[in-house]
């Protein structure tokens, strides 16, 4: 008996000396940006492509821009996008450029601790130091709001946020988008924004049971989004065989009507509605080229064009947020 207790008071010891490990175990590389010039109309452009607006906005409670969303309902607890304007306690006012650059492409916020997955990171993991710059330099045009969002409310052991170092050791894997030799510029610049800014796989993608991606999945529906809705598969032969074309895909994208006339609905519908009703008529149609050609199951072959570099993630400004 004393033998046993022993045994799991050591177990128990090892346990504990494990979680402060991993709980003080680094995880975010600094970011040096340096000095870069933003650009605000640039940055606004890339803020609704990448859905900034749509989820940090409460639209339906009339909420300010930015401010902090509405939440989201998952099988793991309550999320609540957080305020992301430039006030200084109740938002990002308090960070730097540099620490805004860790969270946005690492997903660490400034005191060290991850943060969680229903914040896209991995999706913006390739965006550059001028996107992210634009960016920063967008969200100071937005005026200050002194409330934080109100706190996550997560089940056990979700709750425990050390516990994310090891859901990135297990699951994360950041977006690295690279052109294609021998497909257009549409088709390449359809990639980095569904791969990348647009994050599509996020919704059209299932989740395993601890919220992990299941890239062998990539693109083919999605039935347990938050909020208990779902989102269908958008893999090329499905499209194809519902009628969808690069043109009335390019539409849809502006306006939310489908080709049979009805409309998009739940989240859908504010993706449209706050994010790529915004954008330019080439990248509507650009992600339509992309989505379109890309062959059931197959993913997009990483072949990087000799000397070509990454295109700009944002080319066309759009709207300031308002």
């Amino acid at each position: 008996m004393r033998g046993l207790i022993r045994s799991t008071f050591a177990i128990g010891a090892a346990g504990l000396v494990g979680i402060a490990i991993i709980a003080r175990w680094p995880i975010a590389t600094p970011e040096h940006l340096g000095m870069i010039t933003g650009d605000a109309y640039r940055g606004a452009y890339l803020a609704r492509t990448s859905g900034c607006i749509a989820c940090h906005t409460n639209a339906a409670a009339d909420g300010a821009a930015l401010a902090g969303g509405a939440p989201l309902d998952t099988p793991f607890g309550t999320f609540v996008p957080p305020n992301l304007t430039p006030d200084p306690v109740g938002g990002i006012g308090g960070w730097t450029l540099d620490q805004f650059a860790v969270a946005v492409r690492q997903g660490v916020r400034p005191d060290g601790k991850a943060l969680y997955p229903a914040f896209t990171y991995e999706f913006y993991a390739d965006f550059s130091d001028q996107d992210i710059a634009d960016l920063w330099a967008a969200f100071q045009t937005v005026p200050p709001v002194a409330e934080a969002a109100a706190d996550h409310d997560l089940m056990f052991p979700f709750n425990m946020r050390w516990g994310l170092k090891l859901w990135r050791a297990a699951f994360m894997s950041p977006a690295v988008i690279s052109p294609v030799f021998g497909k257009s510029e549409a088709w390449n610049r359809g990639q980095q924004l569904v791969t990348g800014a647009a994050h599509c796989a996020a919704c059209h993608t299932g989740r395993n049971m601890l919220g992990g991606l299941q890239a062998d999945e990539a693109l083919a529906g999605n039935a347990n989004l938050p909020g208990g809705s779902a989102a269908p598969p958008i893999l090329a032969s499905v499209l194809a065989a519902k009628g969808w074309t690069v043109s009335n895909m390019a539409y849809a994208l502006r306006t939310g009507v489908m080709p049979d006339g009805d409309v998009f609905g739940g989240s859908m519908a504010e993706v449209v509605q706050a994010g790529t009703s915004f954008l330019d008529d080439a990248d509507r149609a650009a992600i339509a080229t992309y989505l379109l050609a890309l062959p059931a199951g197959v993913a997009a072959p990483d072949i990087p064009v000799a000397d070509a570099g990454t295109p700009a993630m944002v080319h066309t400004p759009g709207m300031v947020m308002e």
